[in-house]
C-alpha cells in the first residue's frame, strides 16, 4: 500500500493507494497524526506493515506542520525499511521540509 501525506496545512491530506482522507487537524497534529494514518489503515484492512512506500510533501507550508510531519513519515519509513519520496517523485533517504522562506526566529529576550 502506497501513503501519500501532505501536513503543510492545518487540513492534513492522506491517500491510501487511490483513496483520499481529509482531517483538518489544527493544533492537533502532533498528538493525533499516527493515530489517523492508523485507523485508515485499519478501514482499509491494512496495518503499518502493509505500507509499501511513502511519498511527502515536503512545503511549501506551516513550519511546524511540515517538522511534524516529516519527523513522523521519516521515522516510518526508517522502521518500516520502505522507499521514501518526496512530492517531485525524487527517491530521498530523508525528508527535510521545505518552507519556501527562512524560518522567522526571534531572538531570546533575556
Amino acid at each position: 500500500m502506497k501513503l501519500y501525506l501532505d501536513t503543510s496545512s492545518p487540513k492534513t491530506i492522506l491517500k491510501l493507494d487511490d483513496k483520499n482522507y481529509e482531517w483538518d487537524s489544527g493544533r492537533t497534529l502532533a498528538r493525533d497524526l499516527l493515530k489517523f494514518i492508523h485507523d485508515k489503515l485499519v478501514e482499509n484492512g491494512a496495518d503499518w506493515k502493509d505500507i509499501s512506500e511513502i511519498t511527502f510533501f515536503a512545503g511549501p507550508g506551516s513550519f511546524t506542520g511540515l517538522r511534524i510531519g516529516a519527523t513522523v513519515i521519516n521515522t516510518l519509513a526508517q522502521d518500516l525499511n520502505i522507499p521514501l519520496y518526496n512530492h517531485r517523485g525524487e527517491k530521498v533517504e530523508l525528508i527535510l521540509p521545505e518552507y519556501g522562506r527562512p524560518a522567522n526566529i526571534t531572538p531570546p529576550k533575556k
